[in-house]
């Protein structure tokens, strides 16, 4: 396997740490042996999770109304797929790619594999664009794709997402995740009802193209670009997607994609009961679609997610079968270390997810204990896991501190001097 940054950085700094974190994982493990938990059990299961890297994360950001390069900024897919070797090769935690098409479209589908083969990664859900115009195509997106007014839009839409399906297929994916621009920005623009009767006859022929071992994952947004309405608003919208649409199809939920204040944990919940939760873009928010680093800013929010997720997972939920990626905006940092950092922080909330004491959780549920219940909960979030994770890293050959690694192997400065660097200009969310 192709290895981006030299095994003696990693050994080198690895060694520097391995005393500590033995120390730091024995004692955590006797502490959590008090409380009736195996830490090596919850150990293999952190390593054997992994999380989706988007192609277009490790990218830099931006927004409406600016974007700043960062150096050595991937110029096409297959330099995308390096800086993803590097983010797995130090956290393993990100054995997949999802890509975006046709961002990172190539003709030689054949070498696309073999790289991500060479740099230990597979091929994660295919994502489609008919959310901006790509050069030479025939007819514009700007008032709708899979819902406009005029059927040539629509059936070109629908071609590209059925594109989309057979550049997987080549590449190994399993899956089609489907997020549409369509929506209006005056009242009265758009008659609601024929909007949503286009998009799901639309969505219809993309989903009887899907083979059989294929699923495909509506997304749902709350706004933007379309400030007065979007075709696929919330997670109920979806729902009703997903159940017209047919078994293979499943909602995916972005955690920046909902109303603030929204209760998403309760959202996964909902989907997890009636067997149509598809999977997650992970991502941060303040203010709306932030799509700030995972765990940035509220990261008890990420662990109540997770509490629904163990739940579904411990008692063997019907259907369970979540797909997980990262999906967010670098501006102001290096891509490479944010995503390292964020899937970590997906880890992480898992790993605190699975020490929670669930008898213990079920019977004060049982009795209205809510402070009881509340705190339990909080045991397990305040519990440090990260020796669990450094030490899952250490045993399968990253590094037990990934972003320090990262700066002292220089891979950055390298990329940088072999990529020209990108020009500045105006906005643009990538």
């Amino acid at each position: 396997m192709t290895e981006m940054i030299s095994k003696a950085v990693v050994e080198a700094e690895n060694a520097s740490r391995r005393d500590a974190l033995n120390g730091d994982y024995e004692s955590l493990g006797e502490r959590l042996a008090r409380r009736g938990i195996a830490i090596d059990t919850i150990k293999e299961k952190v390593a054997a999770y992994g999380v989706a890297v988007p192609s277009w994360g490790v990218g830099t950001g931006g927004t409406r109304f600016a974007r700043f390069p960062g150096p050595g900024e991937p110029r096409n897919i297959f330099d995308k797929l390096e800086d993803c070797g590097v983010i797995h090769q130090l956290t393993r935690a990100t054995p997949t790619v999802s890509l975006h098409i046709p961002w990172d479209k190539v003709s030689d589908l054949k070498a696309l594999k073999e790289k991500g083969t060479a740099l230990g990664l597979g091929f994660d859900a295919m994502n489609s664009n008919t959310f901006s115009d790509a050069p030479g195509q025939a007819h514009s997106y700007k008032f709708g794709s899979l819902s406009h007014s005029d059927a040539a839009t629509r059936r070109q839409a629908v071609e590209h997402n059925l594109e989309c399906i057979e550049i997987g297929k080549v590449l190994g994916s399993k899956a089609l995740t489907v997020w549409i621009g369509d929506g209006s920005n005056f009242p009265g623009q758009s008659n609601f009802t024929k909007v949503f009767e286009r998009y799901l006859d639309a969505m219809k022929a993309v989903y009887a193209a899907l083979p059989d071992d294929w699923r495909v994952f509506t997304e749902h947004k709350m706004y933007e670009p379309a400030f007065y309405s979007t075709v696929v608003q919330d997670w109920g919208t979806n729902y009703l997607i997903a159940q017209e649409l047919g078994p293979k199809a499943f909602c995916l939920v972005d955690l920046g994609h909902h109303a603030p204040n929204v209760n998403i944990e309760m959202i996964v919940a909902r989907l997890i009961q009636f067997r149509k939760l598809g999977g997650f873009h992970f991502n941060d928010s303040k203010y709306g679609d932030d799509d700030l680093d995972t765990g940035s800013i509220d990261p008890y929010r990420l662990f109540l997610v997770f509490n629904e997720l163990v739940d579904a997972e411990v008692r063997g939920a019907e259907g369970f079968n979540p797909a997980h990626m990262l999906d967010q905006s670098h501006n102001v940092t290096d891509p490479i270390e944010s995503l390292m950092t964020s899937a970590m922080e997906v880890g992480r909330a898992y790993a605190q997810a699975l020490l929670v004491d669930r008898k213990a959780l079920n019977d004060y549920q049982q009795g209205n204990d809510a402070l009881m219940a509340s705190e339990t909960l909080k045991a397990a979030f305040r519990t440090d896991v990260e020796p669990i994770l450094a030490m899952a890293r250490l045993e399968h050959g990253g590094a037990i501190a990934p972003v320090a690694t990262y700066r002292a192997s220089g891979y950055r400065a390298k990329v940088a001097g072999e990529r020209p660097a990108v020009a500045g200009g105006g906005g643009g969310i990538i």
